[in-house]
């Protein structure tokens, strides 16, 4: 697959803002509030599924690289903390709402804002899940898959789905735009 450099910059960008989106962050006791959801989610909407997929894989390339770019450092070490199934849900987000955004016939508030919640279901299955495995298996620390979910989705979801919300109506003022100027969507060929 060719790349133009348009592209490379579009991608390149937006796993830069879901970087910044890790440093901007209200600490709590095992999974912070941050910002990288939001990122994410444009990135899916605004690149299409491939371009916002592989923004949101460079951006867990890079961290597990070594550089500190997750919210608490970064390093192959990383894919110990409890936090990195949200990291990797991030890839699977952007990608689900591409795909989906792609297949809309009429780009509306409530299509773009169904898309949106689905990609943030695949955040938090895999947040959730490798938040149990870890603090089980890895830590030691017994949790049950009540207390994860408890722990690692109920504090977040009111704050996503209005960043959800806020993301569906700022993106179906922008999207049909992008779309008659060919800069939203599938990579150019």
């Amino acid at each position: 697959m060719a790349f133009k450099t348009r592209d490379m910059i579009l991608i390149s960008l937006f796993a830069a803002l879901t970087a910044v989106g890790a440093f901007i962050k209200i600490p709590t006791p095992v999974v912070p509030f941050t910002l990288q959801y939001l990122f994410c989610a444009y990135s899916g909407i605004l690149l299409g599924a491939k371009r916002g997929f592989y923004s949101q894989l460079l951006y867990l390339s890079i961290g597990l690289m070594g550089f500190p770019i997750f919210t608490n450092g970064g390093g192959i070490t990383y894919i110990f903390q409890p936090t990195f199934g949200y990291i990797i849900g991030f890839v699977l987000c952007s990608y689900i709402i591409g795909k989906l955004t792609e297949r809309l016939a009429k780009v509306t508030v409530m299509s773009l804002f169904s898309s949106i919640v689905a990609g943030m279901c695949a955040v938090y299955f895999c947040g959730v899940v490798h938040l149990y495995i870890i603090m089980n298996y890895y830590l030691g620390k017994t949790m049950s898959v009540k207390a994860a979910i408890i722990t690692g989705m109920f504090p977040f979801i009111l704050t996503d789905l209005i960043y959800s919300l806020l993301i569906a109506v700022t993106a179906a003022a922008i999207v049909p735009l992008l779309k008659k100027l060919g800069l939203a969507g599938e990579i150019s060929s």
